[in-house]
């Protein structure tokens, strides 16, 4: 790293500095129509610090080649920074090797990647894959395509008024027939953290393979996969403040070895004549073709942020202005909170009487407060929630207090208006 990088925070402070983390972030010292940026808009996409944006330039001014091929100097740093950012990720989730650990685009890849390769090879007519209603798109989708190309069964796990997990109710749908259990560990909309290990136990039990989508999790809090005992984890890079274009496969080893290549090319490969071809040995095999190679080390560079502050007290800061901000806006007369689950993570997602979510967000944002409306691709909560959409305000490691107060001013300020 050049030496004009910002030094990292450690986690050895006595306290959150919040204020200093959040100097490390350029773009939340920019002015939206004259007034200081509430970026709220995190389970959507995160900012970036600036240790990832000088670690990205840094590859493309001073290491970029192509990995794993070349023998030259450039090529050889390339790979020497592209292989580290794997094993940061593996530390990061705790995984056993850091061949376990795919590089994808995006986590919706990743999901699709298990689909498509362990779906179609092991899961058969009449066999039963097990969702939740609270599902992002991105874990519905690819299952109700395998559903329809297989013969398969997919069933959903529904959730309380609160937007709890209902554990009793995962535990009737489980039967000899389920073969894949694919649940949110934590729900984009709601923030509802759902038991993962007891889920994975469960589904263990009856013969299941397990898949977690850590999209929102693995921001939010430490992530263990072997304690957890998942078989495969997903999550990305952008809303874990690193660059958009990359997100990880966590696979165990043996089912990573028992299952095809996802795509084929270059890479990906042992051997290739004319007649056949042979496959490389984990990772490569499932990263056909130039990987996203700074976008990898910036990931890697993230980590290294959320590390060095902690991920727990990451956590500790966030719950602290979740609480805030949901005692404040409960105050407001109208105002709706969805998802209300005793463990949840820093989202909440409401609704305004007689205002549109998007008129909500559209009037916020003119006092620089950046939230999300719509159904964050997550329509059959919606449907389960009885709206066609909610206004989202989600909190990263650099919101404050302060920033809860801007919400609830400019939400105050959009009833009076259209009051």
């Amino acid at each position: 790293m050049s030496d004009t990088a910002q030094a990292m925070p450690t986690a050895n402070d006595t306290a959150y500095d919040v204020l200093s983390y959040r100097s490390d972030f350029p773009i939340l010292s920019e002015q939206i129509y004259d007034k200081p940026l509430i970026f709220l808009d995190n389970a959507a996409s995160a900012q970036k610090p600036q240790q990832v944006i000088d670690a990205v330039r840094y590859v493309y001014e001073h290491e970029y080649a192509n990995v794993h091929r070349g023998v030259h100097y450039m090529s050889e740093k390339a790979t020497e920074a592209y292989e580290g950012a794997r094993v940061k990720v593996q530390r990061f989730i705790n995984a056993a090797h850091d061949h376990e650990v795919i590089f994808t685009r995006n986590a919706t890849e990743a999901v699709n990647m298990v689909a498509g390769t362990y779906g179609r090879r092991f899961l058969e007519p009449g066999d039963e894959i097990i969702i939740s209603v609270m599902e992002h798109h991105a874990n519905i989708v690819p299952w109700q395509m395998l559903r329809d190309e297989k013969g398969l069964v997919l069933k959903a796990v529904p959730v309380t008024d609160d937007g709890e997990f209902l554990l009793e109710d995962f535990k009737k749908l489980l039967t000899p027939r389920t073969k894949l259990v694919a649940i949110t560990h934590t729900s984009n909309v709601l923030g509802t953290i759902t038991p993962v290990a007891e889920i994975a136990r469960l589904a263990h039990d009856a013969g299941a393979k397990v898949l977690f989508d850590g999209s929102q999790a693995a921001v939010h809090s430490v992530v263990d996969v072997q304690a957890i005992d998942c078989d495969f984890y997903v999550f990305t890079g952008h809303k874990l403040y690193g660059p958009s274009g990359v997100g990880v496969l966590y696979g165990k080893e043996e089912l990573l070895n028992a299952m095809p290549p996802y795509l084929g090319g270059g890479e990906m490969i042992s051997t290739v004549t004319l007649a056949e071809s042979t496959w490389a040995e984990l990772p490569n095999k499932f990263e056909a073709g130039t990987p996203m190679i700074a976008q990898a080390i910036g990931l890697g560079a993230a980590i290294d942020y959320v590390s060095a502050i902690g991920m727990d007290r990451i956590a500790a800061h966030e719950q602290d202005v979740l609480g805030y901000a949901t005692q404040k806006l409960t105050s407001i007369p109208g105002l709706k909170i969805f998802g209300t689950a005793p463990s949840k993570a820093a989202v909440i997602s409401f609704s305004m009487e007689n205002i549109h979510p998007h008129d909500i967000a559209t009037i916020i944002d003119r006092a620089g407060v950046a939230c999300r409306a719509g159904h964050h691709c997550a329509q059959p909560l919606m449907d389960r929630m009885g709206v066609p959409a909610m206004t989202r305000a989600s909190f990263g490691l650099y919101n404050t207090r302060a920033d809860a107060d801007a919400l609830v001013e400019a939400l105050e300020f959009t009833q009076e208006f259209l009051g």
